[in-house]
């Protein structure tokens, strides 16, 4: 028992230093009195009062670094990227390791529940079966199936009580401080044989019941309950937890183990037998002549316990000397704990972490001078290089010929890392699938840690990766108990036996390697979620298997392969065809292809783009029914669950980037005809699409219409909307910036050139009518031009207006060069928006769902009634942050995760210190980055809310400029948190109604005032999120082949000319906010400094009235009138006004 407590000598057992955190307190000395600070154990800083500055003599001052001094800065230099990461890393350390003070109070903890542990009563011997000595308030905590089994039980209090794991090594990280007991079971209790059939793991778990029972009546405990260690049913653990405000500071775990040499280890050799069939089965007697299967993972189970002391022994050798390895523990915990990888069956746990850091400090790739970090980026190498699932690794020093080779191991199990003794495979319930995924990580982290553009420490230990935000797909086993089928239609009975029964650790081995073979193409990953029970009450009866819940898989793709429609096999007459056919079943058919070969092949059913994206689903549907006997029904797959709101249509059509693609063409042609247009003055030097549909980002793409003229009112050539009928389809038009060349004939005056682009939009109308037969509509400021079925709108534009529009007059007669208004605009529109256009149009080609991502992002922010508080521009550039700086991710592959990456982005990003940077086409080096960080620090007041940085745009974030304002960004990032928790919430839940347009429909009861409006008069209408039932005919019908018609009418929309009237008129008063897909209401607040009362003038009575208030003439929102206004104004589109507050009383 000598084991437990600090002051006494037999700790030394462990760490012949004692902990390594007194071996720093001996270093330091001791602490000054009132927390002042010491600096190097020389100087105290005076006694109570806050620390002070050091003052230094000049010589000290200037006195040359210590050799100590400059191994940290060479270091420094050599490892992190900069002292920022090393000081992050250090911040971090002191945030996750334990206080000193804390310590102590979970020592006494311990010392009291090793008095205890003597106190506690014998028993008398029974039989195994016969439980009735334990009280009725506690249950075994093991499923004891088949129940009958021989051998007797007796409870002796134990031999002694060790700590192990990492609180004695001092590895134990915060938040979660478990402190692992070992309580060693006397000799006296076991028999012979109790090496079979479960009479150890049954033991064990009566033993820990007794425990319990007599623990649950004291009053030191707050709570005492069961778990099984890393979720695995052989093992239940006991918790406790201290009494009062303690109680959350630690739970001791106690582990019931047997003397180390009570089992001779032969018996455990990974190819041996301790389940016996018969058993298992409750056959009376064994079939003739059957060999009994190994039964590896139950042997292993069994060695755990045996190992547990030597263990810690071998790891307080390699920490030993070494501060490094405490501090690399504590980052790769965290990192792992980021990653969802070190809870449940079969995780990679700290422990093992530890065991691979002694590993490697065994064969010199780490060595005790290295720094946390250095062990940190060595042990992440060394995963990342290396496949234990192929080639296993060993802690055994010295080859006994006796012990088991590495590949007995690797027939038994799926990943091998043998323990010291040689005996224990340490990650025997680890699925070879969840061993790529960590694989997968360290590489992923590798790259981050070398790449001098990312923020590494940020990423890599600060960020959390929840399967839904870092898988493209994510699918759910909804009902656990279907893979009691798998296990039969696989003939998993060996595996069954040797895993105690539990059906899931028994099937999900080969569940996923079944995906990953029919995936193989497809999928650069395919992960599972980790079975965990969660703890438990003594008085309940354990978990059963299917109590771990739905199993979440997750999909990472390979984009190039993920939607193709073909799965090519072998040639017909290779013998490979046959296990083809049998892999994929009936789905299988022989084929000739182009090259003349008959090959077997399998050809998936997807039209659109989406469906495409969704072949995945088809196949694992497909091979898990076929080969695993789960049906369709207990899959939910939540892949594509959003995408339902940028359907276009009715009809079950895509999302949308169909139409796109042929919007993108149609403008391809006209720019040809264009370039090509003969007897122009001056030629056409370029073309540019400055429309989002044209860089594939508009929500919902213009479709080919062509209109019906009965619906409309004729005027000569035109066609004007007709009171009586609803509002016609909204056309957009689609902005197309014509760049003339430059010629000495353009006159130098801003009117003439007015005048001037006037004649050219006359000529280029003529000119397309004349040479291509297209129908024109020329205007002042633009061609609208009517192919395809789509409206084209051409502005002409002369490179040096920009310049003209800036010159100024001085009083004296100067002429001077400055920005104004007018010429800012002009250059956004004929430089900017085109070049922004073209980048992401180049984004789009290299990741193919950019667009859908950034379409679902405005299709949110459009319903959340903000559209007309953030540009598209704003919008889109943010979507592009995630692909071209997807880390710690990869790049999506999936519009559903971009968008939740995208809520998250607008949620955790610093707005207020942090500069976005995006760096469209890596225009920018690391050196500009820096630069751009520390002018945005300088200037952070002047600047815009939200900034955003782009190679072409450093300093002035043009797209943020005049808005979001600082409240509708702070609006924003509520409304993004609050749709993300609800989101990942209902995608996580598969049992309960998964209507994800939840997200999509905007609370209004922050709004004072309503204003709801005639469905008839919105020409959006079917574009809003809840689509009406039956719509209305809008006066269009789809065509895109029509050429001589009259010209429809173009971008009319009803809704937005009311919105600009409202907000002419009171916008000193009210905000509007509206939906502009198709909303129905628009929504006002009040602003609230307009309401205070203001002196009576005469100039300023514009919608107040007039009343007293002590004793003085004032003016206040006269709010009756106002509420009128909004009706008159919008007679006949609204609907009603609602008044919801009572905001204006004064």
């Amino acid at each position: 028992m000598a084991a437990l407590g600090r002051a006494e000598p037999n700790r030394a057992v462990f760490s012949p230093q004692g902990s390594p955190e007194e071996a720093e307190e001996a270093e330091q000395g001791p602490e000054p009195p009132g927390g002042g600070a010491v600096r190097r154990g020389k100087r105290a800083a005076p006694g109570a009062a806050a620390p002070q500055p050091a003052k230094l003599s000049r010589a000290e001052l200037y006195k040359p670094p210590t050799s100590e001094e400059l191994t940290q800065l060479k270091e420094t230099e050599d490892l992190f990227h900069s002292s920022l990461l090393r000081l992050q890393i250090e911040e971090l350390l002191k945030e996750v390791t334990l206080k000193e003070k804390k310590k102590k109070r979970i020592d006494a903890f311990l010392h009291e529940i090793n008095s205890l542990l003597s106190t506690i009563p014998e028993t008398p011997e029974t039989e195994l079966t016969d439980q009735a000595w334990l009280s009725q308030d506690v249950k075994v905590p093991f499923l004891q199936v088949p129940f009958s089994v021989k051998g007797r039980f007796r409870f002796v209090p134990p031999a002694e009580l060790k700590v192990v794991g990492s609180y004695l090594l001092g590895t134990c990280i915060r938040p979660e401080i478990n402190v692992d007991v070992a309580v060693t079971m006397p000799r006296e209790i076991f028999q012979d044989k109790d090496n079979l059939n479960q009479r150890y793991h049954r033991k064990r778990a009566l033993y820990l019941s007794h425990i319990a029972q007599h623990f649950s009546k004291e009053k030191l405990f707050g709570s005492v309950k069961f778990a099984y260690m890393n979720s695995n049913h052989l093992k239940p653990i006991l918790l406790l937890r201290p009494q009062g405000k303690d109680e959350k500071i630690v739970t001791v775990r106690l582990h019931a183990c047997p003397d180390s040499d009570l089992f001779k280890p032969s018996r455990f050799y990974p190819s041996k037998n301790n389940v016996r069939t018969a058993w298992f089965m409750e056959e009376s007697a064994p079939k003739e002549g059957a060999t009994e299967p190994p039964t590896p993972h139950y042997n292993n189970s069994i060695l755990c316990d045996t190992v547990m002391l030597s263990h810690l022994h071998f790891l307080s050798n390699a920490a030993m000397d070494f501060p490094g390895m405490k501090d690399g523990l504590a980052l790769l915990k965290v990192w792992l704990n980021q990653r969802q990888l070190s809870k449940g069956l079969g995780c990679f746990s700290g422990f093992l972490v530890s065991m691979l850091v002694a590993y490697l400090l065994m064969k010199r790739k780490i060595v005790k001078m290295m720094s946390g970090y250095q062990v940190l980026r060595s042990t992440l190498q060394f995963l990342a290089t290396t496949d234990l699932s192929v080639t296993g690794i060993s802690l055994a020093k010295d080859a006994d010929p006796s012990l088991p080779v590495l590949d007995d191991f690797h027939q038994a199990f799926e990943v091998v890392f043998v323990d010291p003794s040689g005996l224990v495979n340490l990650c025997a319930d680890m699925t070879a699938s969840k061993y790529h995924q960590v694989q997968f990580e360290a590489k992923r982290s590798m790259e981050i840690l070398d790449d001098r553009m990312v923020d590494g420490f940020q990423v890599l230990l600060m960020t959390p990766k929840p399967m839904l935000r870092t898988f493209d797909h994510v699918f759910h086993l909804k009902h656990v108990s279907k893979l009691q089928g798998t296990c039969k239609k696989m003939q998993l009975l060996n595996e069954l036996m040797d895993r105690g029964g539990n059906y899931v650790a028994a099937a999900l081995p080969f569940v996923v390697s079944l995906l990953a073979r029919g995936l193989s193409q497809r999928a650069q990953l395919v992960a599972h979620s980790l079975p965990q029970i969660p703890e438990w009450p003594i008085d309940a009866e354990p978990p059963k298997h299917k109590d771990v819940g739905p199993l979440t898989f997750g999909l990472l793709f390979v984009p190039e392969f993920a939607a193709s429609t073909l799965e090519k096999g072998p040639q017909a007459d290779h013998p490979e065809a046959l296990e083809f056919r049998t892999f994929w079943g009936e789905k299988s058919e022989l084929r000739r292809f182009q090259d003349g070969s008959i090959c077997e092949a399998v050809v998936w059913e997807a039209s659109t783009v989406c469906q495409k994206r969704l072949i995945p689903e088809q196949i694992i549907k497909h091979l898990l029914k076929l080969h695993a006997d789960i049906p369709e029904s207990s899959i939910c797959y939540t892949g594509a669950l959003l995408e339902s709101v940028i359907r276009t249509g009715k009809e079950a059509g895509g999302t949308g980037e169909e139409a796109l693609v042929s919007v993108v063409c149609s403008y391809d042609d006209l720019s040809r005809k264009l370039w090509s247009l003969k007897e122009l003055p001056l030629t056409v030097t370029a073309v540019q699409g400055v429309h989002p549909a044209l860089r594939y980002t508009d929500v919902f793409p213009p479709i080919p219409v062509k209109p019906i003229y009965s619906f409309h009112n004729r005027s000569k050539h035109l066609l004007l909307p007709s009171e009586e009928k609803p509002c016609p389809a909204y056309i957009t038009p689609l902005k197309i910036i014509c760049h003339m060349e430059g010629s000495g004939q353009w006159p130098q005056d801003k009117e003439a050139i007015k005048r001037i682009k006037a004649a050219f939009h006359l000529q280029l109308a003529e000119l397309l009518r004349q040479q291509h037969q297209l129908v024109c509509r020329p205007a002042v400021t633009h061609t609208d031009v009517y192919k395809d079925g789509y409206v084209f709108r051409l502005q002409v534009a002369y490179h040096r207006e920009p310049l003209i529009l800036k010159e100024v007059v001085t009083p004296e007669g100067m002429l001077k060069y400055q920005d104004t208004e007018e010429s800012r605009q002009l250059e956004l529109e004929t430089l900017h928006l085109p070049y922004l256009t073209s980048s992401l149009h180049g984004l789009q080609q290299q990741h193919p769902v950019f667009g859908s991502t950034s379409r679902l992002a405005k299709r949110w922010i459009s319903a959340q009634l903000l559209s007309d508080s953030i540009s598209e521009e704003c919008v889109d550039l943010l979507v592009a942050f995630l692909f071209l700086h997807p880390a710690p991710f990869t790049p999506p592959s999936s519009p559903q995760v971009g968008f939740l990456r995208f809520l998250n982005l607008l949620t955790t990003f610093d707005w207020k210190n942090n500069p976005l940077i995006v760096n469209l086409n890596t225009g920018l080096t690391e050196s500009d980055c820096t630069e751009i960080k520390n002018k945005f620090v300088a200037a952070r007041a002047r600047l815009p809310v939200m900034f955003l940085a782009t190679p072409k745009d450093q300093w002035s974030s043009m797209w943020t400029q005049e808005r979001p304002s600082a409240q509708i960004l702070q609006r924003l990032v509520l409304l993004a948190s609050e749709s993300l928790r609800a989101l990942e919430k209902q995608l996580m839940d598969p049992l309960n109604d998964q209507d994800v347009k939840m997200v999509f429909r905007p609370p209004l009861d922050l709004y004072d005032v309503l204003i709801h409006l005639n469905p008839n008069q919105i020409p959006r209408l079917l574009e809003s999120v809840d689509r009406p039932v039956k719509s209305v005919s809008r006066g269009v019908v789809k065509n895109s082949s029509a050429t001589n018609i009259l010209f429809p009418v173009v971008d009319y929309d009803p809704v937005q000319l009311y919105l600009q009237e409202l907000r002419n008129a009171f916008d000193d008063l009210a905000l509007f906010f509206y939906d502009k897909h198709g909303g129905d209401v628009i929504a006002v607040l009040w602003k609230p400094l307009s309401f205070q009362p203001q002196p009576f003038k005469v100039s300023s009575m514009r919608g107040r009235k007039v009343t007293i208030l002590n004793n003085e003439l004032v003016c206040v929102p006269n709010v009756e009138a106002i509420l009128e206004d909004f009706e008159i104004l919008g007679e006949g589109l609204v609907k009603s006004v609602e008044a919801r507050t009572e905001k204006w009383t004064i």
